[in-house]
This record gives C-alpha cells, sequence and structure tokens, in this order.
C-alpha cells in the first residue's frame, strides 16, 4: 500500500521531526511516518497521526510530545488519531530504515521476505553487528510485538528484527 501524499506545513517540519518515537528514540515521528498530515488553521495545529498498529500503547505519548513540541514553539494544537489506511512499514523514510540498523534493529523486509523469515526460516536478515546473514529466529517477539527476536551464527550477537507490517 503507498501512504496517500502528507499534507504538512513546512514550517512545522523541523518541529516535528525532533519528537522521538518513544519505543525507538533514534527515530523521529517523520521517520516512522506516522504523520499523515500538520496544517495551521486559524492560530491551531492541527496534526493527524497514524499508529503503527492498532492498540499501540505510545500513541499517547506520541500525542502528548507532539503538543508539547508545538506549545514550546508558540502554537497550540489539536491531535487526531487517524485509523485509515492503516500505517506500514512502508512509511519508514530511508533515513529511518538506517537509523534502525545503525540503532541495532535490522529494518523491515519485504512482505514475501518477511513470511520466509519468520515462518520458514530463512536466512535472509542481515545482523546489524557484523552484517552477515547468517542469523537465526530467536522468537516471534523481540522487545516489543513489532519486532521479532534474532541471533547472528558468525558473531553470535543478539538483535531485534522490525517486523514487516501491511
Amino acid at each position: 500500500m503507498v501512504k496517500e501524499k502528507q499534507n504538512i506545513d513546512k514550517k512545522l517540519i523541523p518541529i516535528l521531526e525532533a519528537v522521538s518515537d518513544p519505543e525507538i528514540p533514534v527515530l523521529s515521528i517523520m521517520d516512522m511516518g506516522v504523520v499523515r498530515s500538520a496544517i495551521i488553521v486559524d492560530e491551531l495545529v492541527k496534526v493527524e497521526i497514524t499508529p503503527t498498529y492498532s492498540g499501540c500503547p505510545a500513541m499517547d505519548v506520541i500525542g502528548d510530545d507532539i503538543k508539547k513540541a508545538l506549545k514550546e514553539a508558540g502554537y497550540n494544537s489539536e491531535i487526531d488519531l487517524i485509523l485509515h489506511p492503516a500505517w506500514t512499514t512502508d512509511w519508514i523514510i530511508p533515513r529511518g530504515r538506517k537509523a534502525l540498523e545503525d540503532y541495532g534493529i535490522a529494518a523491515p523486509l519485504d512482505a514475501e521476505a518477511d513470511k520466509d523469515v519468520l515462518l520458514n526460516g530463512k536466512r535472509i536478515v542481515k545482523c546489524t553487528n557484523c552484517s552477515s546473514q547468517n542469523t537465526r529466529l530467536v522468537s516471534q517477539f523481540g522487545s516489543t510485538a513489532c519486532k521479532a527476536q534474532f541471533q547472528c551464527d558468525d558473531c553470535q550477537e543478539p538483535f531485534d528484527y522490525f517486523k514487516c507490517l501491511k
């Protein structure tokens, strides 16, 4: 699924890029692609965000962090949660994918490869420590429900893999 074009006022981009994802602090909410729109209407910033999955516990924190950042920049704001279309890992921008890997979390593969890895044991997830693909699934769930735990059989390091969500 392709994300519809974002409608974000250019003045708000630096403010929103400074708001971190509370579960992966090296990523901004803009890197994750959760901000759908952010426009200024009559002195009020209206922001629409989409959760990475329904019921994501981080969305309240993200909403509060957005309001705080905008308030510090002199704006009052209103946050709306938009559930359709659903967020997918395709919305993570390239800078975000690189930041994930630099942080030690393997970026999501495409949907078919993800199924091969998680259900069929295919060894194509690259180790975030040594870049080997000689890795194996340890657990379907990692530090959060959207991640799986892997281990590299070359360097023996454990790491999380961000599951593909479509």
